[in-house]
């Protein structure tokens, strides 16, 4: 009966609502708040780590079926909010996650993984930003079509990101010459990257995503000694010399204790838009997710080589927002989904509420 009904009651019947990821109930992960029980109606609030959360709505509605199922309920509200990030230094406090992108060698691809993954957030509602960290050759002006230089702030004393397709730009190629090399030693490279998080006014952030140079060199570790990192994707082809290098770079960050939110087989295969044949150029797809198996981290997903990723990266347009629904674009969708439910458990860890 509806009378007997109390908060106890919802608790039990909340345990039994396991996230899938986490192997954990709702109510052991802490995302259960504020029940609120009367006559036979239930009210209760449900904490994610982001708004952009992928699992949000089979949380939402595995949670109502199971109070639903009570005897005595007549109906049931669920009110969604996300948990604000712990705050681990005044560096970037308005910043929820911060996710590093990164390779072991250069030409796998991994500034276009960067760019698609920070569109796709935004056109799923999340504040982004992206920072591109590849001092040496950086991509993200000609990913986005940028040759003006950003606006600064002489009483803040902060430079103003440029925005493209809903997402807050930096980049060392816009405060300098694109035709001139930067010639630095390690101490300026660091200085650089505590100048691009320090001083740009990012703002409230659900996502920064960080564009870093190939190998394992002075920016990655720079920026995590900085920067409180969510995690890092690995981007890598099938090829032997790409995944043999990329596994180096994600022991280096595994070292700094960094965690890995997984791997991404980039340039899969191609596809011919003229007869439709697909070729393994760079390896028998397959490669990269037996390597993410074999190191004990998960598999993000695949994506093409295709002339239209191509195009749309000379273009300046990356191929979310220029082609959104194209098989190459739903495969960045694919990829982004997978690396906030990557990024979702590693908050949860973060703030003890993981595995164990």
């Amino acid at each position: 009966m509806a009378e007997h009904l109390d908060e106890a009651r919802v608790l039990a019947a909340l345990d039994t609502v396991q996230d899938p990821e986490l192997g954990r109930s709702l109510v052991a992960a802490g995302m259960i708040h504020d029940v609120r029980v009367e006559d036979g109606t239930v009210a209760f609030t449900l904490e994610l780590t982001s708004a952009a959360c992928p699992l949000r709505d089979a949380l939402r509605d595995a949670a109502a079926q199971a109070v639903r199922a009570i005897p005595g309920v007549t109906a049931v509200s669920v009110e969604l909010s996300a948990r604000p990030a712990p705050p681990k230094d005044a560096l970037l406090p308005d910043v929820r996650h911060i996710i590093a992108v990164a390779s072991g060698k250069g030409g796998v691809g991994k500034s276009t993984v960067a760019a698609n993954l920070a569109v796709a957030l935004a056109a799923g509602g999340a504040a982004v930003g992206l920072l591109d960290l590849d001092i040496y050759g950086p991509s993200i002006p000609l990913l986005f079509d940028v040759h003006e230089q950003p606006e600064t702030d002489p009483e803040a004393g902060k430079v103003w990101p440029i925005e493209r397709e809903g997402v807050a730009l930096m980049s060392l190629g816009f405060l300098l010459d694109p035709d001139a090399p930067v010639i630095w030693r390690g101490p300026m490279v660091a200085g650089a990257v505590g100048q691009l998080l320090r001083d740009v006014a990012w703002g409230a952030l659900d996502y920064l995503i960080i564009d870093l140079p190939p190998g394992t060199g002075d920016a990655q570790l720079s920026l995590a000694q900085l920067a409180p990192l969510t995690g890092v994707v690995i981007v890598s082809t099938a090829q032997d010399a790409a995944l043999t290098i990329a596994v180096k770079a994600l022991r280096m960050f595994q070292h700094l204790h960094v965690p890995v939110l997984g791997i991404v087989e980039n340039m899969s295969r191609f596809h011919c838009p003229h007869c439709g044949e697909e070729t393994p150029v760079f390896g028998e797809p397959g490669a990269a997710e037996a390597a993410a198996k074999r190191l004990h981290v998960p598999f993000l997903g695949r994506i093409p080589l295709t002339a239209e990723i191509v195009a749309a990266g000379d273009a300046g347009r990356p191929s979310v927002a220029a082609d959104p629904d194209s098989p190459q674009s739903q495969a960045f969708r694919a990829v982004t989904d997978a690396v906030t439910t990557q990024a979702h458990i590693a908050a949860l860890l973060r703030a003890g509420c993981g595995k164990g």
